[in-house]
């Protein structure tokens, strides 16, 4: 092999390499902002990966809201209509956060069954219900979502 076919064979083989590594890199990052969505059910079942962050949504239940302390925190029940959880909340609730609404959370569960909420969406007017709290509400009991 020429010293040139050498070279070219070098570059070609690190550029390869190079290419390898990005689209690792890419897959990596991808994969730790993956996150799946489950309804209260679900949550119940134990369908979601132990420790993991993930979106929960559904519909606050009336009278569940309580603000323990007084402080900042705030636990209430959400359901899909066929199971319940509770959630925790530490923060500001969005200004449209109410009882009997749909909502999306995001966070944790804890091995007490409590899903703590690091961040909570509500819809933003009466016509608008987020797609996946829709759809589980929607569905006829006996069916499944989830990813």
């Amino acid at each position: 092999m020429t010293p040139a076919r050498k070279k070219r064979l070098m570059l070609v083989g690190l550029m390869i390499f190079g290419v390898g590594v990005a689209v690792a890199l890419a897959l990596r990052a991808f994969n730790s902002n993956l996150m799946f969505f489950y309804s209260p059910t679900q949550v119940v079942a134990g369908e979601p990966p132990k420790g993991a962050l993930f979106r929960v949504g559904g519909m606050v239940v009336k009278g569940s809201i309580q603000r323990p302390g007084g402080g900042m925190t705030v636990r209430f029940a959400l359901t899909d209509n066929r199971n319940t959880i509770t959630v925790q909340y530490t923060g500001i609730l969005p200004d449209l956060f109410r009882e009997g609404q749909g909502i999306v959370a995001k966070g944790r569960l804890r091995p007490d069954g409590v899903f703590v909420a690091d961040e909570v969406l509500a819809k933003h007017d009466e016509n608008y219900m987020p797609p996946e709290v829709a759809g589980i509400l929607k569905k006829p009991k006996g069916m499944r979502t989830g990813p």
